[in-house]
C-alpha cells in the first residue's frame, strides 16, 4: 500500500493534529492528490466543514473567523502570491500551511512578511507531490505532455518547466519514502538523461539535509525510461477492466465521468474506481472482460438474494435489523449499479467498433510475425465501414512501428489507404510517430526476440488452458522488470547518473515513464510484485494514457514541430 499510504498518513497527521472546524484549501493539483486517497465523508470525519480551491479563496470576501484554514499547496511562485495577498486580509481564524514539496527560503520569508497579522500557526513541508492513484502506481497528471517529444530548442522555457516539473514529483516521491535512489536512464532519450541529471543534483544539493537518511545496504534504484521506447503499449485495445474502462470511458484520478456517454441521474454521472474503496473493483482491476461479466452475475444474484430478504420484514426486529444495516445495503445497490452500467456501456461501444475484430489484428501486429498476414488484415479493416477513424490510425500505426524498415511499398499503400479513409487526420501523423518513437528513437528489444518469447508463452497458455487472444500483449516494461529482478539491465542501455553504480539486486525500483504510463503497465507491475521476487516495483509517470491521449499528445507535438522552422 506504499504510494496512497504515504498521502494517507501525511493527510492524517495534517488534519488531526489542528481541533475544530476547518476548511481545506487546494489548489489544481493538491486537490487531485487528496481525492484519490480521502473520500467526502473521510474528511467530514477530520471535522473538515468545507474544501475550497486556493484562487477561489482570493476572490470571496466573506468572514470566517470561527474556523481553521487549513492550506495544502504546491511551493509555486502563484501559489506563494496567492498567499501573500489573503494573509493581508485574513478571513479565517488561524492559518495552517502545508506545503506539497520543498519551500524555498525566499518564499518562506516572503510568508512571514506577509503575516502582519500574525494568524499563521505553522509552516510544513509534506512531500505528497504525486497523485498515488493505487498502492504501487502514481502519476503527476502534467497537462502540456507533448513537451517530451520536442527537441529543447523548440521551445526551450517551456521544456525546462516539465522537467522541473517531473524533478519535482520525483524528489517528492523519495522524500514521502525517506530513501535516496541511485539513478539510471534511458540512453538513447537525451529528455530522461537530463531529467535523471537534474534529480540527481538537487538531492545532492540537499544532500546534508532532506536527503541525509540512514543509508540501507542496498540504495533503491529510481529508472527513468522514454515512452518514446515503447509507443505499442497506448496503441492497444485493452481487455482487462481498470484498463479497458480507461481506454473505451476514461478515468481521471479514480474517477469515470459517464455524463458524455449515457443520460444518467445527476447523482450517477461521475463514479469512483478505486482499489481502496471498493473491494469488487480491488479484486477484478485486473481481470480480463470475459471473467468480469461472470463475476458482476454473481454479485448480482448475490444482491438480489439480499434484497429479497429485506423484502420480508414482518416484525419490528425484522425493521430494526433492515435499519442497521441500510447503510451497508445501500453502499451495495450503488456498487452493483455503477459495475454493471461499466460492463454495459463497454460492451456497446465493444460492438459498434467492432473491436474484438480489431484488437485481435492489433495484438498479432504487436505479438507476432508474418508481414503478409499483417498487410492483408489492416487492408481489409480499413475497408471495413465499421471500423473507425482512431481505429483505423492505431492499425496503420501499429503495422508502421512493426515493419518500418522491412516493407517500404506496402507501408506507403496503407498511408494512401489511411487517407482516403479517414481523412480527419492530419497527413504524416504515422510518419511522425516513427521520427519519435522508429527503431532508430528506442532503447530496448521491443520486437527482436518477441517471436521466440511469444511462441513459448502461447505453449504455456495453452497447456494450461487460458489462451487468450486478446492478452497476449507484454509491454516492454515486462522485460525491464525481468531484467532487473535476475540482474541482467546493460548498463550501455541504461547508464547510471555521475559515477554511481549499484552492488546488487535493489530491492525497491521506482521506474518513472517521461511521457507517461498506461494502466496495463500498471498491471504488470501489480503481477510482478505478487510473485515475491525479493524486488518491489512502483511505477510513476507524466500522465496516464490511453489511445487518444497518446495521440492527442503526438498530434500536438507534430503541430508545434511544423510551426517551428528549427525542428526538422
Amino acid at each position: 500500500m506504499v504510494m496512497v499510504t504515504a498521502v494517507r498518513d501525511y493527510m492524517n497527521r495534517m488534519l488531526n493534529d489542528i481541533s475544530g472546524m476547518k476548511v481545506l484549501i487546494l489548489d489544481s493539483s493538491t486537490v487531485s492528490v487528496v481525492s484519490v486517497v480521502y473520500s467526502q465523508s473521510d474528511l467530514l470525519q477530520k471535522e473538515v466543514f468545507l474544501v475550497e480551491l486556493v484562487d477561489s479563496i482570493s476572490k470571496s470576501k466573506e468572514s470566517m473567523s470561527h474556523l481553521k484554514a487549513v492550506y495544502f499547496l504546491r511551493p509555486t511562485s502563484a501559489n506563494i502570491q496567492l498567499m501573500r495577498r489573503q494573509l493581508a486580509k485574513p478571513r479565517f481564524g488561524e492559518y495552517h500551511l502545508f506545503f506539497s514539496n520543498i519551500l524555498k527560503d525566499t518564499q518562506l520569508h516572503l510568508l512571514a512578511d506577509s503575516d502582519e497579522h500574525e494568524v499563521v500557526q505553522q509552516v510544513q513541508e509534506f512531500y505528497a507531490d504525486f497523485i498515488a492513484l493505487d498502492p504501487y502506481h502514481f502519476t503527476l497528471n502534467m497537462k502540456s505532455n507533448q513537451m517530451y517529444m520536442l527537441p529543447a530548442a523548440v521551445d526551450p522555457s517551456s521544456l525546462q518547466h516539465f522537467c522541473d516539473r517531473v524533478v519535482d514529483g520525483i524528489s517528492g516521491v523519495f522524500l514521502s519514502l525517506k530513501r535516496r535512489p541511485v539513478i539510471r536512464y534511458s540512453q538513447t532519450s537525451d529528455i530522461s538523461k537530463r531529467i535523471a541529471q537534474e534529480a540527481s543534483k538537487l538531492m545532492y544539493q540537499h544532500e546534508s539535509g532532506l536527503f541525509d537518511f540512514r543509508r540501507t545496504e542496498v540504495s533503491p534504484l529510481l529508472l527513468i525510461i522514454d515512452r518514446r521506447d515503447d509507443p505499442v503499449t497506448p496503441l492497444l485495445n485493452q481487455w482487462t477492466y481498470q484498463a479497458m474502462v480507461h481506454e473505451l470511458i476514461g478515468i481521471q484520478d479514480n474517477k469515470v465521468d459517464l455524463g458524455n456517454i449515457g443520460n444518467f441521474p445527476k447523482d450517477q454521472q461521475e463514479v469512483v474506481l478505486s482499489s481502496e474503496q471498493d473491494a469488487f473493483f480491488k479484486a477484478n482491476m485486473y481481470e480480463n472482460f470475459g471473467d468480469i461479466g461472470m463475476n458482476i452475475k454473481t454479485m448480482v444474484d448475490d444482491f438480489q438474494q439480499i434484497a429479497k430478504s429485506n423484502q420480508k420484514i414482518q416484525t419490528i426486529e425484522d425493521m430494526a435489523k433492515f435499519v442497521e444495516n441500510y447503510p451497508e445495503y445501500k453502499k451495495m445497490h450503488g456498487n452493483v449499479s455503477k459495475h454493471v452500467t461499466l460492463v454495459t456501456e463497454m460492451s456497446k461501444i465493444v460492438e459498434e467498433r467492432k473491436l474484438m475484430v480489431v484488437s485481435q489484428t492489433e495484438q498479432e501486429l504487436a505479438c507476432n510475425g508474418g508481414q503478409g498476414a499483417a498487410f492483408e488484415a489492416v487492408t481489409n479493416l480499413l475497408n471495413n465501414e465499421h471500423v473507425s477513424d482512431i481505429d483505423r490510425l492505431r492499425l496503420v500505426m501499429l503495422y508502421a512501428l512493426r515493419y518500418e524498415k522491412e516493407s517500404p511499398v506496402q507501408l506507403m499503400q496503407l498511408f494512401n489507404k489511411l487517407a482516403s479513409r479517414s481523412p480527419k487526420y492530419k497527413p504524416g501523423l504515422v510518419q511522425f510517430l516513427l521520427k519519435q518513437a522508429g527503431v532508430d528513437r528506442r532503447t530496448g528489444d521491443l520486437y527482436g526476440n518477441r517471436d521466440f518469447l511469444n511462441i513459448a508463452r502461447n505453449m504455456a497458455r495453452g497447456l494450461k488452458g487460458v489462451e487468450n487472444v486478446y492478452t497476449q500483449h507484454q509491454p516492454l516494461l515486462f522485460q525491464i522488470m525481468e531484467s532487473i529482478t535476475k540482474g541482467r539491465m546493460r548498463d550501455v542501455d541504461y547508464p547510471y547518473v555521475g559515477n554511481h553504480f549499484q552492488q546488487g539486486r535493489p530491492q525497491d525500483v521506482i521506474i518513472f515513464v517521461v511521457g507517461g504510463t498506461t494502466y496495463e503497465e500498471a498491471r504488470s507491475v501489480a503481477l510482478q510484485n505478487s510473485t515475491n521476487s525479493g524486488v518491489r516495483f512502483i511505477l510513476g509517470g507524466s500522465a496516464v494514457l490511453n489511445s487518444k491521449s497518446f495521440l492527442k499528445d503526438l498530434e500536438e507535438a507534430q503541430r508545434i514541430a511544423r510551426t517551428t522552422t528549427s525542428f526538422v
